[in-house]
């Protein structure tokens, strides 16, 4: 393993890559024989998976009557089965485990291991016959399996998921033991049952985890290997320097902006601390930033890197899955706060730095504040101009040229990269500076910018099929994937030609773009091991709440604890993300937690009268599980960025939590307030969202800073609380005033609905005996009513599949008919045909009341008055240090 962190001296270049290749892409790499095959490996492993997501093997499997389509099963047991063995390969046993060569013993577990994982694809036929029947030979296998899973798990991402995942399966067998609690107790599984749950079916290792990083995640992440090897991680981090390194607390700013861009490039926290880090944390300590704030602000902004749409962690792809939502959804719930979180981050290291009057970075070109503002909005405005040009011009030969529209859109790409090329090739390729050196002189942007601009075009091909063409995740990536590999081959080869050179320089050019293709295929493949045995190994857990039901002992233990209070339930969830992130990376935290919490935080939300939307929670989860990887004592990329630093660790990790608890408070904000997440909010109203809770994050950001426009007192810092609450939350004041809804008998339910519009909404608290639970349940759920169809029974039986009998002043439920309806999906747990029937308790509609948006004013008085007051103190401030 890397050596850790000392507080005091920063580590070598070497040690550095040292730490993320034992974090990320294994430690070990061995020369000669070996280390050609490690590499056709990991090169196989990136060709196999960009084969699969291309339209390739249906083209062929047409044309030849070969049979090379996969289904998911064969396809995530072959990429178990690479994962495995480069595991065994690149990742040492021990800390003084050899790393210049492979042990024969982990040949013998890397290949063991590899057929343990094949086994699915190479006996597909045989096993499908014998479903839950496995023979001997299926029991050893699926056992030995596991134990070779957890040991890869074990060396590519430590003990602490191994443990968890034990846990689980001692649980499956041991679970009727009276060393388990009454609560949890269950009547246990056999050997066989439990081998073919969960390695001989897709309820456990081979689910939907690994599936989603078979088809989704792979290539996100090969994506941003060769975009990073093509020069955009060395483009983006000099263009954010010479956007705002010149401003006061400058380099702080950059980071945070390079962060956010090479967030589209690593899905690894510890890898972008370390990418721009090396450069931003010297810089952000020469401004005057202590070595422990300058690695937080990295580590707080890197971090937020797996927020960012549109290519966020692997977590975001799984949620496709577990949510039943497109990408494009997620991303669209996504998009808002991982705006907000990065500008009041941007705005944080502004306030640091003007509260200790730090000294700015000299620029080349000065301009006056106006002109450096009309230089802004006039790129700005060409930006959104030439995108709406990109737009009608693709959609116009789509529709002039339908028939010809591919073709002729392949030649328009690659002109456009030809031309973007040249471009490029007129000015000298970007050197990373020495961010040490005693003068640095800030690149222009203008120069900077038009050296990689054929850099965005992967990431405008990306956008386009997955947010235009609305293409599934894999599709898109792929073409996204197949231009990045044209580009890492001819971009040098082409700027060798328009500069002039022939000959044995485009050759030598030519043989380096091939090393950065290959290398780029390799290093994808390296990154995904870690990520590949996290999704499997959290299939273990997955696969125990499906098979042991603890799920729903989670609700009901969950409800004792909380006493049903949303807040808590939230408050126990976040706990349970941060401490299992201590040990386990993103996505497998993500998973974990989600499989026992997301489900409980919905029913019991909606059993206590307040309805989450699914997405809201898992998005609330993936928050904390990221969270992990900054708090202390374990936050890994806190402990990177002390390696860079030479700072504390602890110290670090502590200050970074500080500056992230704008990323603490948003998960509950938006669990409560959900326009943040854009659902059901129209263009204007997205608008507006946007601003005001900008500005309630920024108020926020000076309020746990102590310094708005001069040094607050305390309680102007809470006044500026409580304005941000405004603005976030303005619905709960407006409950406080105003009842939201109107309660009326449930026989008046036909009156209900006559007197609701087109579009509105009922909401119903029902009761009767719960499947799952085994006893009588209260549920609210609300229903949208749709536009009049007929009479009122007629429009809750057609737009929402509600059937009912009204028994004098008691309106007993009956069970939908259409098993896709509104109605049926709400009440899929009640028992309809039980001793007692399931019947609507309460009926509310929404009360005609004040729009709650006009109580976001208060807020913004709050703050008036806090500006009013420190303007005052301003002026009247002598040797002050210099205003915000």
């Amino acid at each position: 393993m890397a050596e850790e962190p000392k507080a005091g001296r920063p580590l070598s270049d070497d040690e550095l890559q040292d730490l993320v290749a034992s974090s990320d892409t294994g430690a070990r790499d061995p020369g000669g024989m070996a280390g050609r095959l490690l590499f056709c490996v990991a090169l196989a492993w990136s060709l196999f998976q960009i084969w699969i997501a291309s339209p390739l093997p249906f083209v062929t499997q047409a044309a030849t009557g070969l049979r090379v389509v996969l289904n998911d099963t064969e396809t995530r047991s072959i990429h178990l089965a690479f994962a495995l063995f480069l595991a065994f390969c690149a990742f040492p046993a021990l800390p003084s485990s050899p790393r210049n060569r492979i042990p024969v013993q982990d040949w013998v577990l890397a290949l063991l291991a590899a057929f343990c994982a094949a086994y699915i694809f190479l006996f597909y036929g045989a096993l499908a016959t014998r479903p839950g029947n496995p023979l001997m030979q299926d029991l050893v296998v699926a056992g030995v399996g596991l134990v070779l899973l957890l040991e890869a798990t074990r060396r590519a991402l430590g003990l602490p998921l191994v443990v968890v995942a034990v846990v689980f399966l001692l649980y499956v067998f041991f679970g009727s033991s009276v060393f388990v609690p009454d609560v949890i107790r269950w009547k246990g599984a056999s050997i066989p049952r439990a081998m073919d749950q969960m390695w001989l079916s897709t309820e456990g290792v081979f689910g939907i985890a690994l599936g989603v990083s078979s088809s989704f995640v792979f290539l996100f992440v090969l994506f941003g290997s060769l975009l990073d090897r093509a020069g955009a991680g060395n483009y983006f981090i000099k263009l954010a320097f010479a956007l705002l390194g010149h401003l006061r607390g400058g380099p702080a700013k950059a980071a945070v902006l390079a962060s956010a861009m090479t967030g589209l490039i690593s899905g690894s926290s510890i890898a972008n601390v370390v990418t721009t880090g090396t450069f931003t944390i010297p810089l952000m300590k020469r401004v005057g930033f202590t070595p422990e704030k300058a690695g937080s602000v990295e580590v707080a902004s890197s971090v937020n890197g797996q927020i960012m749409p549109p290519v966020m962690g692997a977590a975001a792809f799984l949620m496709v899955e577990y949510v039943g939502i497109s990408y494009l959804e997620v991303i669209k719930a996504a998009f808002l706060p991982a705006i907000i979180s990065y500008i009041a981050l941007l705005y944080l290291v502004h306030l640091e730095a003007v509260k200790h009057d730090m000294p700015t970075l000299p620029k080349r070109i000065r301009r006056t504040v106006w002109q450096s503002a009309l230089v802004t909005g006039i790129s700005a405005t060409s930006i959104v101009i030439l995108c709406g040009v990109i737009y009608w011009v693709i959609r116009g030969v789509q529709m002039l040229l339908p028939d010809m529209s591919a073709s002729l859109l392949v030649l328009l790409l690659l002109a456009a990269y030809v031309g973007l090329v040249w471009y490029a090739s007129r000015s000298p390729d970007l050197e990373l500076d020495d961010p040490n050196a005693r003068v640095v002189e800030l690149p222009l942007a203008k120069e900077v910018l038009k050296t990689g601009l054929h850099y965005l075009l992967p990431i405008v091909v990306l956008v386009w099929f997955l947010m235009i063409e609305q293409k599934s995740p894999g599709l898109s990536a792929f073409w996204a994937v197949a231009l990045l590999l044209l580009i890492l081959v001819t971009q040098k080869p082409l700027k060798a030609l328009f500069r002039g050179l022939r000959g044995q320089d485009v050759g030598a050019a030519l043989r380096e773009g091939a090393d950065d293709l290959f290398g780029g295929l390799v290093l994808g493949a390296r990154n995904m091991i870690g990520i590949a045995a996290a999704t499997a190994t959290a299939g273990i857990i997955v696969g125990t709440v499906t098979l042991t039901g603890i799920g729903q002992v989670m609700a009901q233990f969950v409800e004792l604890i909380s006493g049903g209070n949303l807040l808590l339930i939230l408050f126990f969830t976040a706990v349970i993300s941060l401490i299992l992130g201590m040990g386990l990376p993103t996505t497998a935290n993500y998973i974990v937690v989600s499989s026992l919490m997301a489900p409980v935080v919905v029913e019991l939300g909606a059993a206590n009268g307040f309805l989450v939307p699914l997405i809201a929670v898992h998005l609330f989860v993936f928050y904390f599980g990221i969270m992990a990887d900054v708090t202390p004592p374990v936050g890994l990329a806190s402990f990177a960025a002390a390696a860079v630093s030479g700072g504390d660790p602890i110290r670090t990790g502590v200050t970074a939590f500080f500056y992230s608890l704008r990323t603490v408070l948003l998960p509950f904000i938006f669990i409560f307030n959900t326009d943040l997440l854009l659902i059901d909010v129209s263009w204007a109203g997205a608008v507006w969202i946007f601003f005001k809770a900008t500005i309630a994050m920024l108020v926020f950001a000076a309020a746990t800073q102590n310094f708005f426009l001069v040094r607050s007192r305390l309680w102007e810092s809470a006044i500026l609380l409580l304005a941000a609450f405004f603005l976030l939350r303005p619905g709960f004041f407006l409950d406080q005033i105003s009842e939201p809804y109107e309660t009326l008998a449930p026989a008046r339910i036909e009156e209900a609905v006559a007197s609701e519009p087109d579009e509105g909404t009922l909401r119903l608290t029902v009761e009767g005996p719960d499947f799952r639970l085994g006893r009588i349940a209260q549920k609210t759920i609300v229903l949208e009513l749709g536009a009049p169809a007929g009479d009122p029974r007629g429009r809750l039986e057609q737009n929402t599949g509600l059937l009912y009998q009204v028994e004098g002043d008691a309106v007993v439920l009956e069970e939908p008919f259409d098993a896709t309806s509104q109605a049926a999906q709400s009440l899929k747990n009640f028992d309809f045909y039980g001793e007692q029937p399931v019947r609507i308790v309460q009926l509310e509609r929404e009360r005609e009341r004040m729009n709650r948006q006009l109580m976001t004013i208060p807020g913004f008085l709050l703050i008036g008055l806090v500006v009013l007051l420190q303007r005052r103190r301003q002026r009247t401030a002598v040797g002050a240090p210099a205003t915000a």
